[in-house]
């Protein structure tokens, strides 16, 4: 198995992408999302009307075990102006994540840069909330969730295909008929199953910081494991 700290070598015919994760890969710990809303809360900007109309619609569209529905609807932010929310989005990610940034993976990110690779930041996070990121970050690419908006207002609903799971990996796939990529050559970066089908897509996966079973899947796989901080 290639240590989880090497690059391999790769063909030099081949354009190269480095995808990475977001949340509790380039970002350890607690999801972006939760922790902008703990910020929105401390603001006065949600409340409780807000948190029980989410757990409302987890009651009734979650299938066992699983958080999928409330990827799928941000009922927190439905009904508020993008005008209002993207400012605070962007002033919390400069402020709150940026400096929390995993080391290892900006370390990981520039032996990419200086391979030739291109750095590809896909998250299903929102867009607003992760741009600072991307720019502090210099990546090529950045593939975030989006709010649908109606007359500037935000619906709850995000924009399809979500960058979760099998979307993220329709994202790529679209990306590298986009721009040329040849899959094997390219890498990872994911902690949880719904980083699983970018890993299978690509001929480099790295699971990082593994949650929910992944450091199972890992071993099973032959996958690199690596726990940046």
């Amino acid at each position: 198995m290639m240590p989880a700290d090497t690059l391999p070598p790769l063909r030099t015919d081949a354009q190269v992408a480095a995808f990475f994760d977001l949340d509790n890969t380039l970002l350890p710990g607690q999801a972006s999302e939760v922790r902008f809303f703990r910020s929105l809360w401390r603001r006065k900007v949600v409340g409780w009307p807000e948190v029980r109309s989410s757990a409302w619609w987890l009651i009734r569209h979650m299938p066992p075990l699983s958080l999928q529905p409330l990827r799928e609807r941000k009922l927190y932010l439905a009904g508020k102006p993008a005008q209002v929310i993207e400012p605070l989005g962007e002033e919390f990610c400069r402020e709150e994540l940026c400096p929390v940034v995993a080391a290892d993976g900006m370390t990981r990110m520039e032996e990419h840069r200086r391979a030739g690779h291109m750095i590809i930041l896909i998250t299903g996070s929102l867009d607003f909330l992760v741009q600072p990121i991307a720019g502090a970050l210099s990546v090529d690419r950045c593939i975030a969730a989006t709010l649908e908006q109606t007359e500037g207002v935000y619906t709850g609903r995000l924009v399809s295909p979500l960058p979760y799971g099998a979307g993220k990996r329709r994202l790529i796939q679209q990306l590298a008929g986009e721009l040329d990529l040849d899959l094997e050559s390219c890498f990872a970066y994911g902690d949880s199953p719904g980083d699983l089908e970018v890993l299978e897509a690509v001929g480099h996966p790295v699971v990082v910081n593994p949650i929910r079973g992944m450091g199972g899947i890992a071993v099973q796989k032959g996958w690199p494991i690596a726990r940046w901080r």
